[in-house]
């Protein structure tokens, strides 16, 4: 099995964005595409919301049965914390609901469905990626990292990877040409092309993150947003010689 990572970029060297690309024994290619900080942060503040809420409510109910019922709330909290990811993180979805809501999933390195010792170990030491402090570790690594793990997905082998099946709301007969406000090197109008080439595979979100990185080509630096996609989208039309 080989693992690799795949890139665009701005000009030949500089990145666009990254893909891992996997290739099973059988010889198929697979493509993951590893989840972000914003989403995945977005996941954990709605795991914390659903666990809070069962807590809260279990403990409404158990505060008037005395020891016992505080008992019950401690196992609850026990399991709240440490076995709600891994549970359902071995479940077909592969993902908490936090997960599911934002299209991630958790997997091998491979692409293959997390197993029980994985997810038990990047969850067991979500405790050190929490450190120094609001998880701290595991921002700088997803930052610094350009597959995006933490440092559990370090240990356990495993990735977040997005599930999302994008569409840019247009196909390219849909986005008129538009001429570049610069001149553009040909490793410029190579990596603009290899974007537009791109847009059906990326979440909307990160073609306008990429788009906003090229915008000074179609001259609307300093701004974003699905228009100006669409205008670097027709820069890239302009360059396979779609002319208006």
């Amino acid at each position: 099995m080989k693992v690799g990572l795949v890139s665009g970029g701005r000009d030949a060297e500089d990145v666009l964005d990254t893909i891992v690309a996997v290739e099973t024994p059988e010889g198929i290619q697979l493509e993951l595409r590893p989840a972000g900080l914003t989403a995945r942060g977005y996941a954990l503040i709605v795991d914390w919301g659903i666990r809070l809420a069962a807590l809260y409510s279990v403990g409404t109910i158990t505060s008037v049965m005395g020891g016992v019922g505080m008992g019950v709330w401690l196992v609850l909290l026990f399991a709240a914390e440490w076995l709600y990811p891994v549970c359902f993180e071995l479940t077909a979805a592969g993902a908490t609901p936090g997960k599911r809501l934002f299209n991630l999933r958790v997997v091998m390195d491979n692409g293959l469905p997390v197993t029980p010792a994985a997810a038990l170990t990047r969850n067991l030491l979500r405790s050190a990626d929490f450190l120094p402090f609001a998880y701290g570790f595991a921002i700088v690594s997803l930052l610094v990292r350009s597959d995006n793990k933490r440092l559990g997905d370090l240990a356990a082998g495993t990735l977040v990877v997005s599930t999302a099946r994008p569409d840019i709301g247009a196909d390219d007969s849909d986005v008129p040409a538009l001429a570049p406000a610069r001149g553009l090197s040909l490793p410029q109008q190579a990596a603009v092309i290899g974007l537009a080439g791109r847009a059906g595979r990326l979440t909307p979100e990160r073609l306008n993150e990429l788009a906003t990185i090229a915008a000074s080509v179609s001259g609307d630096s300093g701004s974003s947003g699905p228009l100006v996609t669409r205008r670097v989208l027709g820069v890239a039309r302009w360059a396979l010689g779609h002319r208006p």
